[in-house]
Parts: C-alpha cells; structure tokens; sequence
C-alpha cells in the first residue's frame, strides 16, 4: 500500500532544496554529479528517489543529510538554512532533527542494543533518566522490545535493519534519510522496514526519504524521483 501524499497548502517544507549542484575533481577533470536538482518534502510524506548506480541519488542524500556540503544551491530544513551553519551548527542539526538508516547497519558489534541506541542519545546530551524511556519506546515501535539487551552481532540481518531504524527514531528526528536500507534483506524483512516508515510518517510530523534500486520499495513511498545523470525528475 503506498503512503498518502499529504495535503500542503501552506505548509513549510521539511525538506526544500533549490538548485543543488555537486562536482567532484578539480580544474580539467571536473565531474558534475549533481546538476540543478530542486525538492521539497513535507511532513507526512514518503520520497523515493530511485536510478541506476552512479545517478547521483546518494550524493543527493548525503548533501541533504549534511555530511556532504554541495558545490552551489540552496537548502532549507524546516524553512532554516543549514548550508549556512559552521560546522558544530551543522552537528547539531544532524543530532536534533535527521535520523540516519544505511544498508549497512553501522551498528556497534561488541555492544547490546541497548548501547547502540544509548549512544545518540548521551551524545546529544540527554539525561540518564530520559535515555531509558526514549530507547525502550524506539524498540517497541519496531516490535523488537524483547532484544533489548542482545548482543548486537547476534542478531539475524533482519533485526539489525529494525534495531537501525529504532536508532534513528531515537532522537525524534524531523527528517528519516535512508540510504538502500532494504538493499541487503529478503522480502518479508525489505516490506517489514517499510511498514516501519509508513507508521512512522502516519504521525504527520516527520518525513522520509528513501533511496533504492528496488522498485517495489520505491512503490510503498507516496512519491517517486527517479534520478539519471544527477538530474531529479518527477518532482
């Protein structure tokens, strides 16, 4: 089932770049990789950006996830212009309104589940106190309250994608930028993540971009981009 486009007649934006471009190289050997890519993504919605290899679309998020800064453009996170922030501002965006989900897990393997999702938190500086319930909460919203405190190396390839995405959920992000977060799962597990993203955009406060080669994964989103030579189509 795709998620509803929703309705945004007056309403900012979470995501509104205009512009984007990113070249790589220097001098004569410059490679565009980007070329004058525009976006907005509203609270509610389900973005799939979609396109072969080497199309842009992970460049693409990266820059919105600010841990690429884009060769010229423009781009507003909640009507804010974050390309303008120093590099500590630019942290504590990532830390206080984007929620990350790679195919690759990223998890901690000699920690529990529990440290895994701690660690955002204590790095976003909050209390003992609240770390507990927010992680406890992040877990039981992808129905894995019960591997708490298992060892993060033991879990199947399925449940480290959901322990991922309760990851990014844990700071109660405004914007979930998921990068071919079903790439490495069978199907059940792949249409399992994106129940998760569809309950999670129901709220109408956050939104999700998802990058993937999969077209059925680019189906469940309420949108679909497709990327070629790092030009966006279908906005």
């Amino acid at each position: 089932m795709n998620s509803p486009t929703p309705k945004v007649s007056g309403r900012i934006p979470l995501i509104e770049a205009v512009g984007l471009t990113k070249h790589f190289g220097a001098d004569g050997s410059v490679i565009p990789v980007l070329r004058d890519v525009s976006l907005k993504v509203y609270p509610g919605e389900m973005v799939a950006v979609t396109g072969p290899s080497g199309s842009g679309k992970s460049t693409l998020l990266y820059i919105l996830g600010l841990l690429l800064k884009p060769t010229s453009g423009i781009y507003r996170l909640g009507g804010d212009d974050v390309l303008g922030l120093d590099r500590t501002g630019q942290a504590d965006c990532r830390r206080r309104r984007l929620g990350f989900v790679f195919q690759s897990c990223d998890l901690m393997e000699n920690s529990n589940v529990f440290e895994n999702l701690e660690f955002p938190l204590i790095y976003a500086g909050v209390s003992r106190a609240e770390r507990q319930p927010r992680v406890v909460a992040a877990m039981e919203r992808v129905n894995l309250g019960h591997r708490l405190y298992h060892q993060a190396n033991l879990l199947s390839g399925g449940e480290r994608q959901r322990v991922a995405v309760a990851r990014a959920l844990v700071n109660r992000p405004q914007v979930i930028l998921a990068d071919e977060p079903t790439g490495q799962l069978d199907r059940q597990n792949s249409h399992m993540i994106m129940d998760h993203f569809e309950e999670i955009v129901g709220n109408g406060d956050t939104a999700v971009v998802v990058v993937t080669h999969d077209p059925d994964i680019a189906r469940r989103c309420g949108r679909i981009c497709p990327m070629e030579d790092g030009v966006l189509h279908g906005v």
